[in-house]
């Protein structure tokens, strides 16, 4: 089982920012401050999308899923960044960091694949919304998240299972803040070129054709957006995409600049601010990105703040 394998230490050090300790205090602070709000804004997303009736449309079950999906992203790496660079003690046993490999590969394998999802889903809204009802019903909705769910499952399963297969040689030490597998392959001896090569052609169909997909469905949802003749509907059109947009542009930059290169090719630092960017950065942001330019949820939200304050 790759979960035994003996060469393994029973703990790693996460070196972090070791080299940079005046990094670390800043960081912390941050990481304290943008958890919670992380934590509040993706739960205020969740139940104004089931609360308010108006939101109970395809959009807005893929943006709960999204919401969800954020919140144990950012749960599966934040905790154990705010004990290291609180603290002095850097370690991680290995159980620990083999959970923590398996939970964070699920989120992000299966983040990739949603945003896609839900920019086909905004593609048949503008393009045919004569038929969006009829062909996003709720049976292929929940049809949909299933197997972004299944299949990003099965890629972080697959993909780290595999890593811990490679031997580390009695190193222990991990020139990251968590335990993530392009890390894990550049740390590990031996041949790695297999490995190396599974990962890019895994992240080809989890990143690469995903992201092939949501610029497609937005060129066409573009061109469709200049045909519309009155300035209000393409104004309205235009607002709903360009939350989605933007927080591809956030999660899908990042992504792609750390696993769609060979692990061997990767400098020092770059895995930490990209982890801190696709990990932290993007769940605290993508609340307020999809509240602060979406009518129709600040609306919501102003009802259910009003609906809690008339019940006291």
């Amino acid at each position: 089982m790759a979960f035994m394998n003996e060469s393994y230490p029973e703990e790693f050090i996460l070196l972090g920012f070791a080299d940079q300790p005046w990094l670390e205090l800043p960081l912390f602070v941050t990481l304290l401050i943008t958890y919670p709000i992380a934590m509040l804004g993706n739960v205020i997303i969740i139940l104004v999308s089931r609360l308010d009736r108006r939101l109970h449309s395809p959009m807005y079950f893929f943006l709960t899923n999204l919401s969800f999906l954020d919140m144990c992203y950012t749960t599966s790496i934040v905790p154990q960044m705010l004990v290291n660079l609180g603290s002095s003690t850097k370690t991680i046993s290995y159980t620990r960091c083999v959970l923590q490999l398996y939970f964070y590969s699920i989120m992000g394998g299966t983040e990739c694949l949603l945003l896609a999802i839900m920019s086909i889903d905004r593609y048949v809204a503008i393009c045919k919304p004569l038929r969006y009802t009829l062909i996003m019903n709720q049976r292929l909705c929940i049809l949909l998240m299933s197997v972004v769910w299944l299949t990003g499952m099965t890629y972080a399963i697959s993909e780290a299972s595999i890593t811990l297969q490679l031997p580390m040689c009695g190193h222990n030490q991990l020139d990251h803040l968590v335990c993530e597998i392009p890390v894990l392959i550049k740390t590990a001896c031996g041949k790695k070129e297999a490995n190396e090569l599974a990962l890019s052609v895994a992240c080809i169909f989890v990143l690469a054709i995903p992201l092939c997909l949501v610029l497609s469905s937005y060129a066409s949802i573009g061109h469709a957006i200049l045909k519309i003749n009155s300035s209000e509907g393409r104004k309205k059109a235009f607002g709903t995409c360009s939350s989605h947009l933007i927080v591809v542009l956030l999660f899908y930059g990042p992504a792609i600049s750390m696993y769609l290169q060979p692990p061997s090719s990767i400098t020092r630092d770059q895995p930490k601010f990209m982890a801190l960017f696709y990990g932290v950065v993007t769940p605290t942001l993508n609340p307020f990105i999809y509240t602060l330019r979406n009518k129709d949820v600040k609306a919501a939200l102003r009802k259910l703040v009003r609906r809690i304050f008339n019940s006291k």
